[in-house]
């Protein structure tokens, strides 16, 4: 489930389910207090109407002691002159949360509650002015209200007189200050557990991983590469993690390239330090030799003078190589890409070739097999530092007298493949897929006859993957090894340059 789709639903949970719970809450303490108010006060009563009529429901309570009240003062009016029917209706009246009161003339003659009387003797109405309906009665509100229900009478001897009831409503229901502390406790109750419900379910769906990933920073900061981060849901946070997870891990590889890179630096380094050390100590050696007479004869001396030559020459391709993968890695050489004649280029390479080979016995056998109109997109200049760097590495480990190198190209579809083969002494299977590593020699002696940087094959895999194309080998031990790599051919006839940094795309 989205982030987006929890948050709605958590929003209509706090929202929807409150309600729900405090209207069935309230609406079963309501009823159980009504239903108290009913039989502890002899009453029927509605909910409604303690709502919007509470006084109604006040004078129901005193309705039959009023009623026979009124009956005695219009048909036995010296009833109502008995003390001790005054105590009867007192105590009746008491189980209502009321009282009774009695005055003739002006003086009060009973009080049933002298407590309460107090509060109200002086707002009681007087003789003639304040007689009441049986369901009626007068409010006195302030800070202890009543309500209060007067019937007047004349006593036998011609006395005025009246009798009061009068309730308490402070202390009359309490079932209805019940509902009200009953209902704010069941409110806040809900609310906590609504509260709580959505705290865990929030924690649980987004703390939870966020905490995930905070372990999981910690552990990165720390430099633990290694702890993985996993998620189970597929929201926002899910999809956080999973980049999270990816991030990690291209991290690792990234440090792990560069440490690799590291260690390769202070390979080469330390094979530049070796590659150099032997021609600067012949250089050395000799030019000491030049300088202290040993070279007594001009014989000697163009001896001498053509090793230091040879051996400076050394240094020179050694220091450029380096400085041209340096460039070349970093994507900082310029291609030239344009339209090759295929047939006419691999000529005049195959020419130079045997030049410079025959005079090292190798002879170069050259084979063609794609139509002489085929042309490819390529760098000249490159191209042909690819060919030399693999011919070179060819060279370097040829160990027959008559040595071989044959270069064919045949037809594949959008591509044409070059394969170049010698029959040289091979590569063992160990050390076949990391030949075009940079720094990599499979010849761990390097002797002179062997030495090298180990950038040759990775200058030409790296400038023909910028030309599109894909490079391997195969190779059997003391029998020889093939190289081949593909170019990609032109599909306008148009010699128009495509000059580029970073490669062909």
């Amino acid at each position: 489930m989205k982030l987006k789709s929890r948050l709605i639903i958590a929003f209509l949970i706090m929202i929807a389910m409150p309600m729900v719970l405090i209207s069935v809450t309230a609406g079963t303490i309501v009823r159980f207090q009504m239903y108290s108010i009913n039989s502890s006060y002899d009453v029927e009563a509605k909910i409604i109407q303690v709502i919007t009529n509470p006084i109604q429901i006040f004078n129901r309570i005193t309705r039959g002691v009023y009623n026979e009240i009124k009956l005695y003062s219009h048909n036995i009016p010296e009833k109502l002159s008995d003390p001790a029917y005054y105590e009867e209706l007192n105590s009746l009246l008491k189980t209502k949360h009321s009282f009774l009161a009695v005055r003739k003339e002006k003086e009060f003659i009973y009080i049933g509650d002298e407590e309460k009387f107090e509060i109200i003797s002086g707002l009681l109405p007087e003789y003639g002015t304040g007689s009441t309906e049986v369901d009626g009665g007068i409010y006195l509100g302030g800070k202890n209200p009543f309500l209060v229900k007067v019937q007047d009478f004349d006593y036998t001897d011609g006395s005025q007189g009246t009798i009061y009831v009068i309730t308490d409503l402070d202390v009359l229901m309490p079932q209805i200050k019940a509902v009200a502390i009953q209902s704010a406790i069941s409110f806040i109750i809900i609310l906590f557990l609504t509260a709580s419900l959505l705290i865990f379910w929030i924690y649980r769906s987004i703390i939870k991983p966020l905490n995930v990933l905070r372990l999981a920073t910690h552990h990165i900061k720390e430099g633990d590469l290694n702890y993985c981060v996993t998620s189970d849901s597929n929201d926002e946070i899910g999809q956080l993690c999973d980049d999270f997870e990816n991030m990690r891990l291209r991290l690792k590889k990234l440090i792990e390239d560069r440490i690799k890179y590291e260690e390769d630096i202070k390979e080469l380094i330390s094979n530049i330090s070796h590659d150099l050390k032997t021609p600067l100590t012949a250089i050395k050696g000799y030019s000491e030799g030049l300088l202290d007479g040993v070279a007594d004869t001009k014989e000697k001396q163009e001896k001498y003078l053509k090793t230091i030559y040879m051996k400076a020459n050394d240094i020179s391709v050694l220091v450029d190589e380096l400085a041209f993968y340096t460039r070349i890695d970093c994507n900082t050489i310029p291609y030239s890409f344009t339209n090759i004649r295929l047939n006419d280029y691999f000529e005049d390479c195959v020419e130079d070739l045997k030049l410079e080979l025959e005079v090292k016995n190798i002879k170069v056998i050259y084979e063609n097999f794609v139509e002489n109109d085929v042309k490819v997109i390529a760098d000249a200049e490159q191209l042909k530092r690819v060919i030399h760097n693999i011919i070179g590495n060819s060279v370097k480990y040829m160990d027959k007298s008559e040595g071989i190198v044959k270069i064919t190209i045949n037809d594949r579809g959008e591509f044409v493949q070059v394969d170049i083969e010698d029959n040289g002494m091979g590569i063992a299977k160990e050390d076949l897929p990391y030949i075009f590593d940079r720094f990599y020699r499979a010849d761990a002696s390097r002797s002179t006859k062997t030495g090298g940087s180990g950038l040759g094959l990775a200058i030409a895999k790296k400038i023909i993957e910028d030309h599109s194309g894909k490079i391997w080998a195969c190779s059997r031990r003391h029998e020889g090894t093939t190289i081949s790599f593909t170019l990609k051919k032109s599909s306008t006839d148009n010699q128009d340059t495509l000059s580029q940094s970073g490669g062909l795309k």
